[in-house]
């Protein structure tokens, strides 16, 4: 299946801010490719493997700003339906989404939300977290 992201805020040394990811997926190596995206990118990767982990996670966190979902995952929810949750209950939060299996219209996207096809470039996604941040 393929990985979701979702980003928060920590503080570095210095007062830097340093991003926290949570890569959630149910591939063991998918989600290790995805876990070294966020890493090279200068961010911390924290792991879930299921939707309902990273909502757990929401509900016990006020830090997280972005979540990177894909479309196609088991569980009580896919991708596209976590997104739509998370921006209803959560609308601050910036949302990517991600498929190598459809396309998904803009018109079926939670608003505010980008959708990228996979395989995608690792330096395009850290490129939209960076842009959709310094939008925020």
């Amino acid at each position: 299946m393929e990985p979701f992201i979702l980003l928060c805020l920590v503080h570095g040394h210095g007062g830097t801010v340093v991003q926290s990811i949570l890569v959630v997926e149910d591939e063991a190596l998918i989600r290790l490719a995805a876990v070294d995206i966020v890493e090279s990118a200068g961010f911390i990767a924290v792991e879930a493997s299921n939707a309902d982990a990273a909502i757990k996670i929401l509900e016990a966190r006020s830090d997280i700003s972005v979540v990177f979902t894909d479309v196609d995952m088991p569980g009580s929810m896919d991708g596209l339906k976590l997104a739509h949750y998370i921006r209803d209950r959560w609308p601050p939060i910036i949302l990517i989404v991600a498929s190598g299996k459809a396309i998904v219209a803009e018109s079926k996207l939670p608003s505010g939300a980008r959708f990228f096809n996979k395989p995608y470039e690792q330096h395009a996604i850290e490129n939209a977290i960076r842009e959709m941040l310094s939008e925020k």
